[in-house]
C-alpha cells in the first residue's frame, strides 16, 4: 500500500509527539467527536488500512504520552522500581538494538525507553512513510502490533499502581475513555494477543461486551 501522509513533530516535555494530517484524520476526529468510539475505530469506506493504522498509532502514542505526563510526579524510580501491573505481571525492556536482552528497569525508565523507541519508529520513513506514493513496508502491521502491545502495558501499570491518584486528580473518567478507545481499536484489528491483555482482563471484557 502507498502513503501520502504528512508528519509533524512537536516536543512535549522530554519527549516528542507526532501527528499525521490527512482526509482520513479528519474523518477519525469527527467520528470521535460524536462520542461513538466503536464507530470511530472502524476503517472508513474506501480508505487504506495501512494509512488508518499509521494515523491511529501516532494518535494513541500522543494520547498515552500526555496521560502519563500527568502522573510523572507520582510514578518515580522510588515508588515504582519495576515496570509492572500488580504482583503477577512484570515488564522488562529490550529494543533488540541497543538493548538486546530484557532488562529490569523502573516504570518511568520503561516509559521513557518506550516513548523514545516509538518515536524512532514513527520517524523512520521506511516504516512510517511520509512522502506521497511511498509504500508501507510488507511487515508494517508487525511494527504496529509491537507498539500497541507496549502501549497497553503503560495503561496496565497506571490502572494497577496509580488509579487512586488518577481518581484524586479527577482524571479517572478521561483515563477510562482513552483506555476504552485503544482497547476497541486493538480488538477491531487484532493487534494484541489475548493473553497480553490479562493484566486488565476484567476491564477489557467489560469494554468489549456487546
Amino acid at each position: 500500500m502507498k502513503s501520502c501522509i504528512k508528519i509533524t513533530t512537536l516536543r512535549a516535555k522530554k519527549r516528542k509527539t507526532s501527528s499525521f494530517g490527512s482526509k482520513v484524520e479528519e474523518l477519525r476526529t469527527s467520528t470521535i467527536a460524536s462520542g461513538n468510539l466503536r464507530e470511530a475505530v472502524r476503517l472508513p469506506p474506501g480508505e487504506d488500512i495501512h494509512e488508518w493504522l499509521a494515523i491511529n498509532t501516532v494518535d494513541f502514542y500522543n494520547q498515552i504520552n500526555i496521560l502519563y505526563a500527568t502522573l510523572e510526579e507520582f510514578c518515580t524510580p522510588t515508588t515504582c522500581p519495576i515496570m509492572n501491573a500488580g504482583s503477577r505481571y512484570e515488564f522488562r525492556w529490550k529494543d533488540g538494538i541497543t538493548i538486546e536482552k530484557p532488562i529490569v528497569v523502573s516504570a518511568p525508565k520503561y516509559v521513557e525507553y518506550l516513548m523514545d523507541w516509538i518515536e524512532t519508529q514513527i520517524d523512520d520513513e521506511t516504516i512510517f512513510p511520509q512522502k506521497p506514493g511511498a509504500p508501507f513496508p510488507p511487515k508494517f502491521e508487525d511494527f504496529v502490533k509491537q507498539i500497541f502491545k507496549r502501549l497497553f502495558r503503560v495503561y496496565a501499570h497506571i490502572y494497577c499502581s496509580h488509579i487512586q491518584k488518577v481518581v484524586r486528580l479527577g482524571e479517572d473518567a478521561h483515563l477510562y475513555t482513552c483506555f476504552k478507545h485503544i482497547i476497541l481499536f486493538i480488538s477491531e484489528y487484532q493487534l494484541v494477543d489475548k493473553e497480553e491483555l490479562d493484566p486488565l482482563k476484567h476491564l477489557v471484557e467489560k469494554i468489549l461486551k456487546p
